[in-house]
């Protein structure tokens, strides 16, 4: 078996792991670490776990942990995984960070869009950026995974099969998105109030949100030339999912059914992408509690653009799966144990 241990157990994206990971056949949970909730038994958190988890969380005591565990995954915000790395590297063991730390390839960068100074830079060339349907084979040879954000997951997906084959201009990409409010965390904010949410739908951080630069990373990698993008989010009253509509403009017209072709070939060996047929488009309602994300595309003749639809949960192939198919990779096993079960529907 192998040992895990999670460090910020108790927000949504560690409950999440907890819930994946409590029927994952080649794995135990031996560490749940909580500032907010230590000693308490981990189903009084989060009562859905009643019978599933008998561990109560502890407050952090990274030797111990690092010890008695064979991979920790960090579901923490951004600025507290360097010293956790450090250690967890040291001692031989894997790590899966969650945040953004260790995303962003350049510690300039970080530090500009972050605003944290990045304390352990000498790791970055060490770090995996944990998509598996673009660096599958990196990710198995690492021991420090940065795992997506869930904007750029849903992102990089949509548009990965065109710009690797060199099909659009890359002066025009606009990715419009769209995510319930569990990707805000669990700690409370205005912004997250039932009052603010319910019957409404607003954009914001345009033009200046966090995950910008991640996703322009790791665009122009796959384009093989620098490039910029206009990404707006925006938060709708739901409480699981993410939808990004993505515009971009063809050098050479190609109808539905040869996009498709297109995608199928780029897609055709991956098990949690569900690329739909033409005429289906993704719903965010169809993912919810999966791994997969679900990708439709669109040709408009009169304007020459392609629009791509990707949908994921944001939680889960957004946050939490992903990092368990990271972990089954970085492990050896197959990258589907333990995640291969449909959504919730209704």
């Amino acid at each position: 078996m192998i040992n895990v241990g999670i460090i910020g157990a108790t927000g949504y994206t560690g409950a999440e792991l907890v819930r994946l990971l409590g029927h994952h056949p080649e794995a135990e949970l031996v560490g749940l670490t909580s500032r907010t909730y230590r000693g308490e038994p981990y189903w009084r958190v989060y009562p859905h776990l009643k019978d599933y988890v008998d561990l109560d969380c502890e407050e952090l005591d990274l030797v111990q942990l690092v010890k008695r565990s064979d991979v920790l995954f960090i579901a923490l915000p951004h600025g507290h995984s360097m010293d956790v790395a450090r250690e967890v590297l040291k001692k031989g063991k894997k790590l899966v960070d969650l945040g953004a730390d260790f995303r962003i390839r350049e510690a300039r960068i970080y530090e500009q869009w972050y605003g944290v100074d990045h304390t352990a830079p000498e790791l970055l060339n060490q770090a995996v950026y944990g998509l598996p349907e673009i660096y599958r084979d990196a990710v198995r040879e690492t021991s420090l995974v940065a795992n997506p954000g869930c904007y750029p997951t849903a992102s990089i997906l949509a548009l990965a099969p065109l710009l690797r084959r060199g099909l659009v201009y890359t002066d025009s990409i606009i990715v419009d998105a769209k995510s319930g409010v569990s990707g805000a965390g669990r700690s409370f904010s205005l912004k997250g109030h039932f009052a603010e949410t319910n019957e409404n739908f607003q954009a914001y951080n345009v033009a200046s949100h966090r995950h910008t630069p991640e996703i322009e990373q790791e665009l122009s990698l796959l384009a093989g030339e620098e490039l910029l993008i206009n990404f707006t989010p925006h938060l709708v009253p739901m409480t699981r999912g993410i939808l990004a509509t993505v515009y971009v403009n063809l050098k050479k017209y190609y109808d539905r059914e040869e996009l498709y072709t297109i995608f199928a070939e780029f897609y055709r060996d991956e098990p949690f992408v569900r690329l739909l047929p033409p005429g289906v488009l993704p719903q965010t309602k169809a993912v919810a509690g999966s791994n997969h994300c679900d990708i439709g595309i669109v040709s408009d003749s009169r304007t020459n653009r392609a629009i791509i639809l990707s949908a994921i949960d944001n939680l889960v192939k957004g946050a939490s799966g992903q990092a368990i198919q990271n972990m089954n990779l970085m492990l050896g096993i197959d990258e589907t144990t333990g995640l291969m079960s449909p959504g919730l529907y209704p």
